[in-house]
């Protein structure tokens, strides 16, 4: 049984508003992407990994991944017009070499600080129950709005949780439910679990954490860059 990590990195970085794609922006002399390539290459359960990557972009990403010595690196995929399609791309090129009880794991190339106990929690709960989706709980009050600028209702935080990445599948399992989500029409489900939510299909939760932060935007930079130099204190348990 092979172990695939799925990296997404198909995105032009429009939040960021900087002239290269965000995956490819450099944070202490590296790229954001080879942060987080270098998460599943040194990970022991992860076999092969697959990029979905913007198109033009191949070349710079094989050349990266060369210096970074990046030998898992399996697959470079084009993305396509949604992160949906983006999925699917990545999933289609794997199934063309692997078994449907291999296990698949879906990761934004954009989260960097994706650990190693998050990986294999969510190998770990995958085994365990079928499937696995990384979520965090919810801190804040969430209020209920329309416009935007003010409201009466909130929803318990206790009920919420956050999704993140890794969501890690049956091979099989998942490119069945993109074949069937197809097939009914469903379509620009930017993420796996919400196309298993449209599709009636339970996820269960692995562990997530704030570092595992997304980069989207600017601040997100400067969160990442001060997450990259900060050391636990001693007396922190």
């Amino acid at each position: 049984m092979s172990t695939i990590a799925i990296l997404t990195a198909a995105g032009k970085g429009i939040r960021t508003h900087q002239d290269i794609p965000k995956q490819f922006l450099h944070v202490e002399n590296k790229p954001i992407i080879i942060y987080t390539l270098e998460a599943f290459q040194n990970h022991p359960s992860i076999d092969e990994i697959c990029v979905v990557i913007l198109e033009g972009w191949e070349q710079i990403l094989l050349a990266y991944a060369k210096q970074y010595n990046i030998t898992k690196l399996k697959y470079v995929v084009n993305g396509g017009a949604t992160g949906q399609e983006s999925i699917y791309n990545g999933i289609k090129a794997v199934k063309k070499d692997h078994l449907n009880d291999d296990i698949v794991m879906i990761h934004d190339g954009n989260r960097p600080m994706v650990s190693s106990e998050i990986i294999t929690d969510s190998l770990v709960k995958q085994k365990q129950h079928g499937s696995a989706v990384a979520v965090i709980p919810c801190t804040e009050v969430v209020f209920v709005s329309k416009g935007g600028n003010s409201s009466c209702k909130s929803i318990r935080r206790e009920e919420l949780w956050r999704t993140q990445t890794p969501h890690t599948y049956l091979l099989g399992d998942i490119y069945n439910a993109y074949q069937e989500a197809k097939t009914k029409g469903i379509t620009n489900m930017a993420a796996t679990c919400s196309l298993m939510e449209a599709l009636g299909k339970k996820s269960y939760f692995s562990k997530g954490s704030e570092k595992n932060l997304k980069i989207t935007t600017v601040d997100d930079l400067e969160i990442f860059k001060a997450l990259l130099a900060a050391k636990k204190e001693d007396w922190v348990k």
